[in-house]
Parts: structure tokens; sequence; C-alpha cells
């Protein structure tokens, strides 16, 4: 797993079962089974997806009596929109300079 902290969450969100958990989890806080309930792999399968959540601090999990709920932690998802952010910056300065060229040929065809 990787060290730091971006690419950890990253290395979390490669997958597709986890990017999937995650968005259930951003509609409230579910149980392993509730989480497991619409993928056709081993409880414990999604186990080992939210062990790997957990340790990128993606998820935590509570407990309450006997029900163990695992609530979606947002931070580390606001560090990557700040990293992907960046990036968008900067293709919104390409994309604004072929505006601007691309008005400039519009007028000189005029």
């Amino acid at each position: 797993m990787p060290t730091d902290p971006l690419s950890t969450t990253f290395a979390a969100l490669a997958d597709p079962t986890r990017r999937a958990i995650l968005a259930r989890l951003a509609r409230g806080e579910a149980t392993v089974n509730e989480l497991a309930a619409p993928f056709e792999v081993s409880l414990q399968a999604v186990s080992k997806h939210l062990k790997v959540l957990e340790q990128a601090g993606l998820i935590s999990r509570g407990r309450t009596r006997q029900w163990r709920p695992c609530r979606l932690e947002a931070g580390p998802l606001a560090d990557v929109a700040g990293w992907v952010a960046e990036y968008r910056r900067f293709w919104e300065s390409g994309f604004d300079r072929l505006d601007e060229h691309l008005r400039q040929v519009q007028e000189g065809a005029e």
C-alpha cells in the first residue's frame, strides 16, 4: 500500500466496488451486510474492501450494541478534490486560450 495519504486514497478509489461502497455510504450509515447486498462477492471480499477503505481513512466503523455501522469520512476526498482542482485550473486556462484564438480566427474570417 502507498505511504502518502493522497496515493493511499487514489489506490483505495481505484476499485469500482470500493467506489460503489462509498457511493452507498454517501447516503448514510450501513452495516457490512447492507453494503454487501448488491454485490455478487462473498462477505469476506466486501470486508477486505472495507478494510482498504478504512486504512485510507475513507470510512470509519462504529459500534452500537450488536450493530457495527460503517460511515463515510470525506476528509481524504477533499484532499483529492484539491489535487484535481489544480489541474482543472490548467485545463480551464487552456480552454480560455483556445476560446480567444477561435474568436480571433472567426473575426479574421469575417
